[in-house]
């Protein structure tokens, strides 16, 4: 995994006036992104990426990534590198092997001698950050929460839009045109494991993604089950196999698909069995994503890949699949509360999704070249 270098004597960033007088950075020679997570607001941030090297394409190009979340950019021919932002590693802060590695860590960020620096999560933490690497423009949204502002050069007005958009609008100080580019790329080492797994390496397969840390996110675990029988069935030209994924802490959300495919060598049981780069590998070659509100959406519009996107307590106008809202099932009413944490709403609000309404959608998707 490739980390920042550090010139021995960092260039001095050119600077020209913007139309009202204020300086702005005009060719950066080192940019640092700020996203660490989740995951797949990971995967939704790259226009920014696609967006800066467009603008300078000479320009060095860092992302600072939770490293569990690492995969989903790596391979990303517009990043030049990635900062590795261990977070389990300050868990108990106040230690003090947690004190030295996050002094270590800032020290490193502080080394790197930024000269633009954008961060995308608007919380204290990314905000620290920013302010930590010393450049001279950072710029940070102006809603960030926790007092983020205080980490920035400049506070960018961000509009309640979606979430590509509104972080595409933390470009707008820089003067630079948004490429709304959201193709992502996996990385080859996990590609290579794929086309050697001995379930997955000649199948043609759909993913079901059943899991959310939400349960107000979550579609019935027996209805993904009746979908990954039905697909296998109505499909059998097209489908050779259902994989199943998920982190090994979300197994006991699946308990009647886990079943199926014990009984089903066509299922196959790979919830917590992949690391993120593995999931983008599945991703990318998959026929079918049917997925609950979580990052195997956002990877699925990344690979352009045929989707069900079944959604409940959130708004996806913000933050479904970007301009694939006909890949979205969602049945909201005017009394419907948005808040994927209101467990009750949300579950009734999956409840309404049907186990036809899926397989209809999945038919459709698996006629439909993507």
């Amino acid at each position: 995994m490739a980390a920042p270098i550090t010139p021995n004597s960092p260039p001095s960033p050119a600077l020209a006036p913007t139309p009202t007088g204020s300086p702005l950075i005009s060719a950066p020679a080192r940019i640092l992104i700020i996203r660490p997570s989740a995951l797949g607001d990971v995967c939704r941030s790259v226009p920014l990426l696609t967006s800066l090297r467009r603008a300078w394409p000479a320009a060095r190009i860092d992302w600072l990534v939770n490293s569990a979340f690492s995969g989903a950019i790596a391979a990303h021919p517009a990043l030049s590198g990635v900062v590795p932002f261990d977070r389990r590693a300050l868990g108990r802060w106040w230690s003090p092997r947690a004190l030295h590695h996050l002094r270590t860590f800032l020290a490193g960020l502080r080394s790197a001698h930024y000269d633009l620096v954008i961060d995308a999560q608007g919380l204290a933490r990314s905000a620290l950050f920013a302010r930590v690497t010393g450049a001279p423009i950072r710029i940070g949204p102006a809603d960030a929460r926790e007092c983020g502002t205080l980490g920035y050069t400049i506070a960018a007005p961000v509009s309640q839009t979606h979430t590509v958009d509104r972080m595409l609008e933390l470009l707008a100080p820089l003067n630079i045109d948004p490429v709304r580019d959201l193709r992502l790329y996996a990385p080859a080492d996990a590609l290579t494991r794929l086309h050697s797994h001995p379930d997955l390496r000649t199948k043609r397969y759909a993913i079901l993604a059943p899991t959310s840390r939400w349960p107000g996110k979550r579609w019935a675990p027996d209805r993904f089950t009746a979908v990954a029988g039905e697909l296998l069935r109505r499909h059998a030209n097209q489908l050779d196999a259902v994989v199943i994924v998920g982190a090994a802490s979300e197994r006991d959300q699946c308990g009647p698909l886990l079943a199926a495919a014990a009984a089903n060598s066509a299922i196959i049981d790979c919830l917590g069995k992949t690391s993120v780069a593995d999931l983008m590998a599945l991703v990318a070659s998959a026929s079918l994503v049917i997925a609950n509100d979580s990052a195997a959406v956002h990877m699925a519009t990344g690979f352009n890949r045929p989707m069900v996107a079944l959604y409940g307590p959130t708004d996806i106008a913000k933050v479904g699949p970007y301009h694939q809202q006909s890949s979205v099932i969602q049945h909201r009413r005017a009394t419907d509360v948005l808040d994927h944490k209101n467990t009750l709403s949300g579950l009734d609000m999956m409840d309404r999704i049907t186990i036809d309404q899926v397989l209809a959608q999945a038919d459709a998707s698996l006629r439909t070249p993507p």
